[in-house]
């Protein structure tokens, strides 16, 4: 029995052999596994469920084939693909989960983010993220043209680029904005009353030991996939957090 966790895939039609690495993990392992959970930014930009792409077909198509051998596929969205609804999913055969959720991981209950809530030191970004969760501002967003979508998620990736090149003038800032507020995470852990959670979002793959409302908890944070892919296979036996090469 094995439990599988990606996240921050970022998809990109200009990245081919990530895609490629990403239906190849779908094929050889994805669909033999318990489950399957994505925490978000399986895209590197979501404009709508009527994007008619090859890149969106190709990938709904690899993940209905997990889902149609028996395996459950659970997806967070993430903030490049917190447009991704109901209609993309039910292509893909999976659900989504909301953002946080706790599930049930071999006895145990488990918070899963796609972890961008955890990063609340930077505050310009929780500004963006308010705004851009909120359901009339997506309706509005969604109610536009495709191509005015397609050239407002450039413009945004853009704008994200700058932020963050901006703060890289200063590596002590940039590390602190970019990655998880300590004090939010021991908030979550006591909040939720559990002592495990697994994220994404950070791109800084590790298993982290920690204490929180006097417990011994464990953070696990899962890799990006833009240069390698990178997967967390939970037995009951234990985690296993790895890298996926290319080629």
């Amino acid at each position: 029995m094995t439990t599988l966790f990606i996240s921050d895939l970022h998809l990109d039609a200009a990245r081919p052999a990530i895609t490629t690495l990403f239906l190849e993990f779908l094929q050889r392992e994805a669909i033999h596994a318990e489950v399957l959970y994505i925490l978000g930014d399986l895209f590197e930009a979501w404009v709508g469920d009527d994007d008619p792409s090859e890149l969106a077909t190709q990938v709904a198509d690899g993940l209905r084939a997990v889902s149609d051998a028996g395996v459950p596929v659970f997806f967070i969205r993430g903030n490049r693909d917190f447009l991704l609804g109901q209609d993309y999913a039910d292509r893909c055969g999976m659900r989504i989960l909301p953002d946080p959720a706790v599930v049930e991981l071999y006895g145990e209950p488990v918070l899963l983010l796609h972890g961008d809530l955890l990063c609340t030191s930077d505050v310009a970004y929780q500004a963006v993220r308010a705004q851009t969760r909120d359901p009339a501002w997506q309706a509005q967003m969604l109610a536009q043209p495709l191509a005015a979508r397609i050239a407002f998620a450039a413009q945004a990736r853009a704008a994200s680029a700058a932020h963050q090149g901006g703060m890289k003038d200063d590596s002590a800032k940039f590390e602190t904005l970019t990655d998880v507020t300590p004090a939010e995470v021991e908030t979550s852990f006591v909040r939720y009353g559990l002592t495990r959670m697994i994220h994404g979002h950070t791109h800084r793959p590790a298993v982290h030991a920690l204490t929180a409302g006097g417990q011994a908890c464990t953070r696990i944070v899962l890799g990006d996939w833009y240069e390698q892919g990178s997967v967390l296979r939970v037995t009951p036996e234990g985690d296993d957090l790895q890298v996926l090469p290319l080629g």
